[in-house]
């Protein structure tokens, strides 16, 4: 074995084959610039003066260093507030979005759940009919759950997207002899569940916990239909008000206020942007190992 090791590293590749390699490098690369460059840019912007972003003149490095965007922005005290609001509705609603959508997948990979089909399409047709906005609304008002914290993180935390996908991966990648031999000792489906099943699936976990962490955390359009206290608004929301209120200021000024209102307006347009992305940039790098593991496993299959 170790002599044809030896003799496999000993073998070099064709000039053909280096230039297919090359030429695969150079494509890689140009890819790379093109999905990192616009966010590069973006961090670039935000510490540059937006004349200079608008000339053009920024492109590489920041241009005339500037900080104004980010002390306005973080002149609002609201800011923290809606930090707060949304690491604990991001935190609690992937909690909340993890247990019933493994929940539901698990009873759905099943093939002894009684009307299992049913049930299934009972959820794909979810996906193409709803009530709509206004008869949500008042289901939502009828459980007195309007202007609560419990709004954000429960009507909505099942994703039926989500249960497909976890479904096919229990349904493919954890064999039936297992509960079979855990009945034998005397485990139970919960028990069973909860000791073999979830042990098993730390990727498509990983996934969906992203997914539905990525989902809070950018939610805004929830809080602003059932949301009407400002203090339980999430981070989203009221970085829009912000702008809003910043372009409302700007209109109403003229002269030289008015291009300190436009200058600042343009600044915090990136600002806002780095501020909202950022902490949750920072969460992906420890799930990544299993991100693309959990998706192609957990894909759909013919």
């Amino acid at each position: 074995m170790s002599e044809n090791r030896k003799k496999e590293s000993k073998i070099k590749s064709s000039l053909s084959d280096r230039i297919f390699q090359l030429i695969l490098y150079v494509m890689a690369a140009i890819v790379l610039v093109i999905v990192l460059y616009p966010l590069y840019f973006v961090v670039i912007a935000s510490f540059s003066d937006p004349s200079a972003v608008a000339g053009g003149k920024v492109w590489l490095l920041p241009k005339e260093f500037t900080l104004d965007g980010y002390k306005e922005l973080f002149r609002h005290s609201e800011i923290w507030t809606g930090y707060a609001n949304t690491i604990l509705y991001t935190v609690v609603g992937t909690l909340i979005g993890l247990i019933v959508n493994l929940f539901a997948a698990y009873a759905l990979s099943r093939k002894d759940l009684v009307g299992r089909k049913f049930f299934n399409f009972l959820f794909i047709f979810t996906m193409f009919f709803n009530g709509g906005l206004i008869p949500t609304f008042l289901t939502i008002k009828d459980f007195n759950l309007y202007n609560t914290f419990a709004v954000m993180v429960l009507p909505f935390s099942v994703s039926v997207y989500n249960i497909i996908v976890a479904r096919t991966f229990f349904q493919n990648n954890i064999p039936t002899d297992l509960n079979d031999a855990a009945k034998i000792d005397g485990c139970g489906n919960l028990g069973y569940f909860f000791k073999i099943v979830l042990p098993l699936s730390k990727a498509i976990i990983s996934v969906i916990a992203l997914w539905t962490a990525v989902g809070m955390w950018n939610s805004y359009f929830n809080a602003l239909i059932y949301l009407k206290d400002a203090s339980r608004y999430p981070l989203q929301l009221i970085l829009r008000n912000i702008l809003i209120t910043n372009n409302l200021q700007m209109s109403f000024g003229s002269g030289e206020a008015m291009q300190i209102a436009l200058r600042l307006s343009n600044l915090m347009r990136y600002s806002v942007i780095i501020v909202s992305t950022v902490p949750i940039m920072c969460f992906y790098p420890f799930v990544q190992k299993y991100f693309n593991k959990g998706v192609m496993i957990g894909a759909v299959k013919g």
